[in-house]
C-alpha cells in the first residue's frame, strides 16, 4: 500500500514539473522562440541650416500689427537680431531651415486665422523644429492658443492639451487690466485681450486673479516653451481707459525678461 502511494506521489510530482516547464515555454519568458519587442523607428532629421538671426518672428496672416511692433521694439532694445516672416514665407520653409533658429515667436492676433493660413506641413515643421531640433517657442495670446492643441491647425506642443479663454471672456469682457500674481512674489497689472488661461500644461509662472495660469513654461521635446495669455509687452497706447497701477515701463521690462528667458531656454520662477 505504501509503495503504491509512493509511486503515485512520484508520478504526480513528475506531472507537475512537466506542466510547470510547459507553462514557462508557452509564456515566452526566457524562451528562445519569443519574438523581440517592436522597436520604434529612429527618425534622423536633416542637419539644421543655421540662420543669421537667432529669432524668427511671425508677422503673417492673423498676427496683430500692434503686437508685432511691440515685440520688435523689445527685440530692438535687447539688441536681438530677428527675421520677420509672413505666412507664405513660413509655408516655404523646411524643417531644417526652422531648426536653424534659437527661438520662434508667434505674437497676439487671431489664432484661427494664423492656423488657417499655414499648411499642415508647415505646422508639423514648427513642431519638429521645437521638439526635434530644440528650437524654443514663445506664444503670446493667440500664439499660445496656436501653440497648444487646436482644431484650427494648431502646433500641439502640449501633447493634446488645448487652452480655453480666461474666465472674463465668458462675462462679455474682451479687454481689461488684470492683476497677475507672479511666482517671484511680485504682482503687476498687465493688458489682457481675449487671451487664454493656460491650465493643464507646464509650470505656472503667473496667475490670473481667479488663480488660473496666465503664463506657463515647460519643455516640449528638446525645445523650451513659454505661453502667455496676456500682453506685458503692450504699449501705453493700448491701455486706453483702463486703470493700471503698474507703470508701462515695468510691464515692458517684464516682457523683456520673458523674451530673454524664451531665447535662452532659461526657466522663470514658477509656483
Amino acid at each position: 500500500m505504501n509503495s503504491i502511494l509512493c509511486r503515485f506521489a512520484v508520478g504526480r510530482t513528475i506531472l507537475l514539473i512537466a506542466l510547470f516547464l510547459g507553462a514557462i515555454s508557452s509564456s515566452g519568458c526566457g524562451s528562445h522562440s519569443a519574438q523581440p519587442a517592436a522597436m520604434a523607428p529612429v527618425v534622423v532629421l536633416p542637419a539644421a541650416i543655421p540662420s543669421a538671426e537667432p529669432v524668427l518672428l511671425f508677422v503673417g496672416e492673423g498676427s496683430s500689427e500692434l503686437d508685432v511692433t511691440a515685440i520688435e521694439g523689445i527685440l530692438g532694445n535687447l539688441k536681438i537680431a530677428y527675421k520677420p516672416v509672413n505666412s507664405s514665407d513660413l509655408n516655404a520653409m523646411s524643417e531644417a531651415q526652422l531648426g536653424g533658429y534659437k527661438l520662434i515667436i508667434i505674437p497676439g492676433g487671431n489664432s484661427i486665422t494664423i492656423g488657417e493660413n499655414l499648411s499642415a506641413q508647415t505646422v508639423s515643421a514648427i513642431q519638429t523644429a521645437v521638439q526635434g531640433y530644440g528650437v524654443h517657442y514663445l506664444g503670446l495670446c493667440a500664439g499660445a492658443f496656436f501653440g497648444g492643441y487646436s482644431d484650427y491647425n494648431g502646433v500641439n506642443l502640449t501633447g493634446g492639451i488645448a487652452f480655453d479663454f480666461y474666465a472674463d471672456e465668458f462675462k462679455g469682457i474682451h479687454q481689461e487690466a488684470v492683476l497677475l500674481s507672479l511666482a517671484s512674489g511680485q504682482s503687476i497689472d498687465v493688458y489682457w485681450q481675449d487671451g487664454p488661461q493656460l491650465s493643464g500644461w507646464g509650470s505656472v509662472v503667473a496667475k490670473f486673479p481667479d488663480g488660473t495660469p496666465a503664463i506657463v513654461e515647460g519643455q516640449s521635446g528638446k525645445g523650451f516653451v513659454i505661453f502667455t495669455g496676456v500682453h506685458p509687452e503692450a504699449a501705453q497706447s493700448w491701455r486706453g481707459p483702463f486703470a493700471f497701477s503698474t507703470p508701462v515701463t515695468v510691464d515692458v521690462a517684464y516682457a523683456s525678461t520673458i523674451v530673454q528667458a524664451a531665447l535662452n531656454g532659461t526657466p522663470l520662477p514658477s509656483f
